[in-house]
């Protein structure tokens, strides 16, 4: 296995840097092939079986398609966890790990079950994460896709956590004007103007799903303001709103917030010092 995990590398060095080349393939041996860094190093070698040489072959034919590996493999890492994903949801990328690590930080001392709703689930990764780490939360989570919705209720199983899941259009809600009350809101919703698709790759434009990544160039805010003029109802009197936010619209985030009488609004950047994250309070 050793020179075929070379042979990928070397493949992928016409699409990706050499770092990123040799991490890809490294990822794909140790999860598909169980073929570890440890054996590459010390030269243990495994001729593949028939069906991992088919495996194989279709593997390195979707990577040089500039497919993402997390598609291919069929799972990515988040917060700690193995997720299932495909292409009706995104990747979960590590800026949305900081946002989970943010309000399970906030909401740890909290002094009963907060009731926590994630808005445009994808994977359910937020929603499943939040569950792991806050034991007492009572947890529920939407998206206006019921494929998302399938592969979001798979990883709730596979990561033995209690998250209840429905169906909504946050533009155009049904199920969030019943009248339920959470004490938290939080979500990750599309924020990508359509202008800035020219400087997006190939593995992003050609195969995550663009429902979940674009909004008009004129609207940029669509979702934040649907969302939070829906939370000055669904959210409890001193509730908490937590967004996921494009680093260009900290600021007019901010102020909409404001505008519409949100509190104690915080804006917070990732570890690459873009404006990330945005917290307020009802």
């Amino acid at each position: 296995m050793k020179k075929e995990q070379q042979y990928l590398q070397d493949k992928l060095l016409t699409c990706y840097s050499a770092t990123e080349a040799a991490a890809i393939a490294r990822w794909v041996f140790e999860t598909r092939f169980h073929y570890s860094r440890l054996d590459y190093c010390l030269g243990k070698d495994r001729d593949f079986s028939k069906e991992e040489r088919d495996d194989f072959e279709n593997i390195v034919c979707r990577l040089l398609e500039n497919e993402p590996v997390q598609y291919v493999l069929g799972e990515t890492d988040f917060c700690d966890q193995k997720f299932l994903v495909n292409h009706h949801v995104l990747i979960p990328r590590p800026e949305t790990e900081e946002l989970v690590r943010w309000i399970a930080s906030d909401l740890s001392p909290f002094p009963a079950a907060p009731r926590i709703l994630d808005l445009g689930t994808g994977s359910g990764c937020i929603a499943i994460s939040l569950s792991s780490l806050l034991s007492q939360a009572v947890i529920s989570a939407c998206d206006i896709s019921e494929d998302a919705l399938d592969i979001a209720r798979k990883n709730a199983r596979n990561q033995n956590v209690a998250v209840s899941f429905f169906q909504e259009d946050i533009l155009h809600p049904h199920h969030l004007l019943s009248g339920a009350v959470w004490d938290v809101w939080v979500s990750n919703p599309p924020y990508i103007c359509e202008r800035e698709r020219k400087d997006m790759s190939r593995n992003v434009l050609d195969y995550e799903p663009s429902t979940a990544l674009f909004v008009p160039d004129e609207d940029p805010l669509l979702f934040y303001r649907a969302i939070a003029r829906l939370g000055l109802k669904g959210l409890c009197p001193g509730g908490f709103l937590y967004f996921e936010i494009n680093r260009a619209y900290g600021e007019l985030t901010r102020q909409m917030l404001e505008e519409m009488g949100y509190q104690e609004i915080q804006v917070r950047q990732d570890q690459f010092g873009n404006d990330r994250m945005i917290k307020c309070r009802r």
